[in-house]
């Protein structure tokens, strides 16, 4: 039997609208127009995209929302590919009027932590393959502890049994994010993929520490992910994601298309 096909996904993280390059999920750059990188990956044929807002919570929730829907739009009038987006998503009407706007699926970190009927909401609502919960994460005393608000607080729960919860919950995939990674360019935590890969079916997206295509072919070698993600990567190389994607197909990799 074929293998699975794998998944290549550029991430675009903004705050106040503009793009950024963040490292350890603290020290975030401004680098340039969200609107116009998205707009390039559509020029590069990508599979899908990612786009997480991770801006301050405005005072006024519906202003926060309203620009979640101002870029979704944007993006989605001109790139025909699956959208997810992620921040400030806190009820179903939300979720409801972003898909509304062009979204596919929601990536959803801390709402998940709070208020686990959210999820439940949603799943039941628009079906669980729309919800994608991110897990966060930190090494803490030799141990992978789930992170929430921006990697900001420390929950305090061992992401494997968070991971459980999650699909008890209904949400349809995983985004893995190591914190430690994040902007690093020291390659992805193959370690605690594994670990991960073995307590879920369901598919796992992988991000942080990319900064070669040789990242990308240890993932795919080492581990059993379904999908690697990437920001930086993507940001300051030109023509990224073809040439990844054709150094992949050279070295056996099952990418898609």
């Amino acid at each position: 039997m074929e293998k699975r096909i794998k998944r290549i996904i550029p991430c675009l993280f903004y705050k106040n609208g503009f793009l950024i390059r963040s490292r350890n999920f603290i020290l975030h750059q401004n680098i340039g127009n969200f609107i116009n990188q998205a707009e390039r990956f559509f020029e590069w044929d990508v599979d899908e995209m990612i786009c997480v807002n991770i801006g301050n919570q405005l005072a006024n929730d519906s202003l926060e929302l309203i620009s979640m829907k101002k870029i979704i739009k944007k993006i989605s009038k001109n790139c025909f590919l699956p959208l997810t987006v992620g921040g400030k998503i806190k009820n179903l009407n939300q979720a409801i009027n972003l898909i509304r706007s062009g979204a596919d699926k929601f990536v959803i970190n801390t709402k998940i932590f709070e208020n686990n009927r959210l999820i439940t909401e949603i799943s039941n609502m628009l079906g669980s393959q729309a919800v994608v919960a991110s897990i966060d994460y930190k090494i803490v005393d030799k141990k992978e502890i789930l992170f929430i608000k921006n990697g900001s607080q420390n929950t305090k729960t061992n992401i494997y049994s968070w991971i459980k919860n999650c699909e008890d919950l209904g949400v349809g995939e995983f985004f893995l994010n190591s914190i430690d990674r994040d902007g690093s360019g020291k390659g992805y935590d193959i370690r605690t993929i594994n670990k991960v890969k073995k307590i879920t079916k369901l598919p796992v997206i992988a991000c942080g520490g990319a900064s070669k295509n040789e990242d990308f072919l240890e993932l795919f070698k080492e581990t059993d992910i379904d999908a690697a993600a990437a920001g930086n990567f993507f940001h300051f190389k030109e023509n990224s994601y073809p040439n990844l994607k054709k150094f992949l197909k050279n070295n056996k990799i099952n990418i898609k298309r």
